[in-house]
């Protein structure tokens, strides 16, 4: 028996777009239908601040059949005729897409002395609403994304055939990618570093205390502070943290242990989290010692103290966490949730309250964004680098974490810097004598009981990735050679991994080795030129033995 197709239901309320053909086939708006009665979309709550848009301003302009298709299109992209799309998604087509690409239509229609049809909706109008994008003054990531949000609302009108479409050869109507090497200008948040943790911590402690008082009204900023406590501890995105229902707490197979689990929209998926009793975050994550909260504590307290406002919720907003009663002049008016905006409001007072600063002396810059990164790095660290435990704990893939995530903090590469300074200057004045033994990498004072040796007897360190920064590391003239051969090996690890893991382990390497080593010997006379080019040379051509490719596959033996 075949399978019975099941067929989608279609609001038919939805208005459609009024339209004929010309004798050449094009589009052509009805004339009585332009302006619609109604030229204001509604939203409705949604995960950004925008409750409506009105499309009055461009009717008129000269542009009155894209506006009128495109209005009817954004609000079938709300009845979800085209596909589950978040409002807040729909949103944004509104109010940063299509706003600009009306304006680019408006100047485009004034300047050729008529109004625009479906029909002028082209490569030609693409590539001058581009070139507008780039006019506004703005980054290219932002331009990336204002066009981002105008294209699909254009796609989808082309596929219901208002517009004609291209989709090969060099006239296609949108060109394939008009924001090349765009990965390369984007700069995504980074982690906090120490210092920055701790003062944060440090006030968010001074700050949550008030929400064990019972006197104490809930607000706004309290509910905040408790939120940043949860996204420190569990590394959760923005929006499912924001959207966080009364029921996010489940049972868990442990004893003492819960999951937290969060909706992500985007994903379409719940976020796990296992919180134990003993705050199973707060004693994996060190870094947060001042934090003593136990956040399945925390979010059983804040819904205990707003459990009397959702009984007076809005319908939308029944079942929330994060519930509060609005300030007005007359004292206390309804009843709301927080969203981004309050978010942001809440966070900069916590960071002029504390004098919370960054190494530059400026504002810290808190966000939840920057508080997820946080959150990977310190797993990473404490983890001993454990990629595939760290992408758990994010809920993401391990190449996810490893390019989005995973960054060596500004002490680590300090860190390397300073053993290299001081490497330098203790051995260039000592006299390498015979109780240093030769290694593949120069000379070493202890190869049994060393800085980063093993420590157990008949047991050679073999740690040679941490050579440049163990006190008991010697290099001489006669050194050079096996120097600069771990040198180019290093460097050939370029084509044999992701260049992001690259330039966290590996590419200080040969910056230590070029800038304190081979530079500080030769600004002492220990190094002559001369030497220094003939070691390099033969290295590259005739690396030693030990490390050649065919003997050592991979560095992380040495590790």
């Amino acid at each position: 028996m075949g399978k019975r197709k099941v067929f989608t239901k279609t609001d038919l309320s939805v208005p459609q777009v009024e339209h004929s053909r010309d004798i050449a086939g094009n589009v052509v708006i009805l004339p009585d239908t332009i302006p619609p009665t109604n030229t204001t979309v509604t939203f409705g709550r949604n995960a950004s601040n925008s409750r409506s848009f009105d499309f009055a301003r461009w009717y008129g302009a000269g542009i009155d059949s894209i506006t009128y298709a495109c209005q009817c299109q954004i609000k079938r992209f709300l009845a979800g005729q085209e596909g589950t799309i978040a409002i807040s998604t729909v949103a944004g087509y509104c109010q940063n897409g299509l706003r600009n690409f009306f304006d680019c239509c408006v100047l485009r229609a004034t300047a050729i002395g008529r109004d625009l049809a479906m029909s002028d909706v082209n490569r030609d109008l693409i590539d001058g609403y581009l070139g507008h994008l780039a006019g506004l003054g703005v980054a290219t990531i932002s331009q990336k994304t204002l066009y981002s949000q105008t294209k699909p609302v254009l796609l989808a009108l082309g596929r219901r055939g208002l517009i004609h479409l291209v989709t090969s050869g060099d006239g296609t109507t949108f060109p394939h990618n008009p924001f090349p090497n765009i990965n390369r200008k984007a700069k995504g948040e980074t982690g906090l570093s120490k210092r920055e943790r701790q003062a944060f911590t440090v006030a968010l402690r001074q700050a949550i205390k008030p929400i064990w008082a019972d006197d104490e009204p809930v607000t706004s900023d309290l509910l905040v502070y408790a939120l940043l406590v949860v996204a420190l501890h569990t590394g959760r995105n923005t929006t499912p943290l924001l959207e966080m229902g009364r029921d996010c707490l489940r049972p868990h197979p442990k004893d003492n242990t819960v999951f937290l689990v969060l909706w992500k929209r985007r994903g379409y998926n719940t976020s796990k989290v296992a919180l134990r009793a003993e705050s199973d975050t707060e004693r994996l994550l060190e870094s947060t010692p001042n934090v003593r909260t136990n956040v399945e504590r925390l979010i059983r307290r804040v819904m205990a103290l707003t459990e009397s406002l959702d009984a007076e919720a809005p319908a939308d907003l029944k079942g929330r966490v994060w519930l509060y009663r609005i300030r007005n002049r007359k004292g206390f008016g309804t009843v709301t949730t927080l969203i981004p905006e309050t978010l942001a409001r809440s966070i900069n007072r916590l960071v002029t309250e504390h004098g919370l600063t960054d190494s530059d002396d400026k504002p810290l810059r808190i966000n939840i964004s920057r508080l997820r990164k946080t959150f990977a790095n310190r797993i990473f660290e404490l983890t001993d680098g454990d990629l595939a435990t760290t992408a758990a704990a994010l809920g993401n893939t391990p190449r996810v974490a490893d390019q989005s995530y995973l960054a060596p903090d500004e002490y680590a590469r300090r860190n390397w810097q300073f053993m290299g300074e001081v490497m330098v200057q203790e051995l260039l004045t000592r006299t390498v004598g015979a109780t240093y033994k030769d290694t593949p990498m120069g000379r070493c004072a202890d190869p049994v009981n060393g800085q980063y040796a093993p420590k157990r007897e008949g047991a050679t360190c073999m740690n040679f990735m941490n050579c440049l920064r163990c006190k008991h590391y010697a290099v001489t003239a006669e050194d050079l050679y096996k120097l600069f051969s771990f040198y180019f090996r290093v460097l050939a690890e370029r084509s044999r991994m992701d260049k992001r893991r690259w330039a966290r382990e590996y590419a200080h390497i040969p910056r230590l080795i070029d800038h304190y080593i081979v530079a500080e010997g030769l600004r002492r006379g220990t190094f002559k030129a001369a030497a220094v080019e003939d070691a390099r040379e033969r290295a590259r051509t005739l690396p030693h033995p030990f490390w050649s490719v065919d003997l050592i596959d991979s560095l992380e033996l040495f590790a």
